[in-house]
């Protein structure tokens, strides 16, 4: 089957500020992106999400408490992630959870236990898991081999090596690929893109944040994975036909969308 859409896999469009969700939505229709993914990031985000979910027919949702919120973590969550999966069909993943050193260190290991505890209940729940891994490739990966028994797995606005995404390729994982991949000074994530089979890849905006070229340094939004399809397009001396046909296909397969 002829896929001609696109599918924005991470997009966080209930922290748009310029534009109103509705508007985000008729946007990406008109640009061909035709589905939305949205991941929660806070505890508070996921009847949010939720109820986007049910809202629009086109829009799917991950929950998850992402690791720089982790001190608001309690394991009653699990029962109230488990709850809204159970009623909403369009809830596809758990996500973003995973771990990031960037800011700061001093609660590493309630990040590990927190990431440890929302993997168990991505692969209890049969769900796919988004992973957000900034300055932490080897605790995630570990982590990650270590406990993760059945979810198929997406690292998140990938920034590793081309050496790193083998050893992810080799699991079995997908990269997400968002708008840094068109900065001129992206190389190693070029790099990445032009070694990595599209077999392996789906796209994402991360929106509000991360627009890419054209329109970096404005607000993201869905309508702008366009650019990271044409980009990756480019990298890989390929059509856009045949990003939009397999980064779509890619996407429907994890999520089941």
């Amino acid at each position: 089957m002829n896929k001609n859409y696109l599918i924005d896999t991470h997009t966080h469009i209930n922290m748009l500020e310029e534009i109103s969700i509705k508007e985000c939505i008729i946007n990406a229709e008109k640009n061909g992106i035709k589905k939305l993914i949205i991941p929660s990031a806070y505890p508070n985000d996921f009847d949010i999400v939720a109820e986007l979910t049910e809202k629009y027919e086109n829009i799917y949702g991950m929950l998850g408490v992402h690791p720089s919120e982790v001190k608001d973590w309690n394991d009653g969550l699990i029962e109230k992630i488990s709850d809204l999966v159970s009623k909403n069909k369009k809830i596809v993943a758990i996500g973003e959870i995973g771990l990031d050193y960037y800011w700061d260190k001093s609660f590493n290991d309630l990040q590990k236990d927190v990431f440890i505890k929302q993997i168990k209940l991505a692969n209890s729940l049969n769900l796919p898991i988004d992973i957000h891994d900034r300055d932490a490739h080897k605790d995630t990966y570990e982590i990650l081999k270590e406990y993760n028994k059945t979810s198929k797995v997406v690292m998140h606005c990938y920034s590793g090596s081309k050496e790193f995404a083998k050893e992810c390729i080799k699991e079995g994982y997908y990269l997400g690929i968002g708008g840094v991949v068109t900065f001129k000074n992206a190389k190693k994530l070029k790099e990445v893109v032009e070694e990595i089979s599209l077999e392996n890849i789906i796209l994402e905006t991360d929106a509000p944040y991360l627009t890419p070229v054209p329109y970096r340094g404005k607000e993201n939004q869905p309508a702008y994975v366009k650019y990271v399809a044409e980009e990756i397009a480019k990298i890989k001396n390929i059509s856009i036909e045949e990003v939009t046909q397999k980064t779509t296909e890619n996407a429907e397969r994890i999520f089941k969308i």
